[in-house]
């Protein structure tokens, strides 16, 4: 049976995007949005648990974040996933994507490895898709980026589509390996409403009152925190001390449009539209 590992992220609604949203260190503010499991990881657990579908496989989702960051944790139980973990440290703080895939790969190592890691091609609130391959760097294992299609899987190979920069290329690859999805992969499912009914109860911890945790523990409904000291991890390589990219500035822009032309499909209409467009844009020196 397959080990997967999910890499997800609770992230800030850029959507709701406002002027409060940067603090003056460059880290996001995050208190200012609402939070949400972020899109594409959405579909990488879908992937998982086609997977698991298909050839059998135990899912495992990790989240880097704070204690809060445990919600998108239920989500991934409610529609299938089988353990989840949460890696959780003031130390992890304002982490970029170099000391985030860092700690996440050390996570990896921790719960015992993986024949399958799958996360999202990028995260709304950065857009850099670099975590994936940073964390299969870290790894020593192969990775593959942009999947639009998961083809076949058998105990020895997978073989997916990729969006290409012009074209789509179909690959196939043994394991380990680590893919990154797209938005195109899949339409994430529903919850499972016997599984809501299952761990609406779990949460980390530190969420319970002291006397209930072995009651929780009995049922199966405390999700583990994950910490720098767990890990062993170096203190320099971590949160905002380990991390060399520093946000300068976020703002809003919105895009308002000019006098709007309208031209007939006519060759007359088709050469006004050309003239207008080069006295606008092109310069023309004698």
């Amino acid at each position: 049976m397959k080990k997967i590992v999910v890499l997800a992220k609770q992230v800030p609604d850029t959507a709701n995007i406002t002027g409060n949203t940067m603090k003056e260190d460059g880290t996001v503010n995050r208190g200012a949005l609402p939070a949400i499991f972020n899109p594409e990881d959405l579909n990488s657990l879908e992937v998982a648990l086609q997977i698991k579908e298909k050839i059998g496989a135990e899912i495992s989702v990790i989240t880097m974040g704070p204690p809060k960051a445990v919600e998108i944790l239920k989500q991934s139980l409610y529609m299938g996933a089988d353990k989840v973990y949460l890696v959780s440290d003031r130390k992890f703080a304002g982490a970029d994507t170099l000391a985030t895939s860092y700690v996440l790969s050390e996570v990896i190592k921790n719960i015992g490895g993986a024949d399958i890691i799958l996360a999202g091609r990028q995260a709304i609130d950065g857009d850099t898709a670099q975590v994936g391959p940073q964390v299969a760097e870290k790894l020593d294992i192969n990775s593959i980026t942009y999947i639009s299609k998961l083809k076949n899987i058998t105990d020895d190979s997978i073989t997916v589509e990729r969006d290409g920069e012009v074209q789509t290329e179909q690959i196939k690859t043994g394991f380990p390996v680590l893919l990154t999805i797209t938005s195109d992969a899949n339409e994430p499912r529903y919850p499972d409403c016997r599984l809501m009914l299952k761990h609406f109860r779990s949460s980390i911890e530190i969420n319970f009152e002291e006397h209930k945790v072995e009651k929780m523990q009995e049922n199966g409904w405390i999700i583990p925190t994950i910490t720098r000291e767990d890990l062993g991890l170096e203190i320099e390589r971590c949160g905002l001390k380990g991390s060399p990219t520093k946000v300068h500035k976020i703002k809003s822009i919105k895009l308002a449009g000019n006098n709007l032309t309208m031209y007939g499909d006519n060759p007359t209409e088709i050469k006004k539209m050309a003239q207008s467009i080069i006295k606008d844009y092109v310069e023309v020196s004698g």
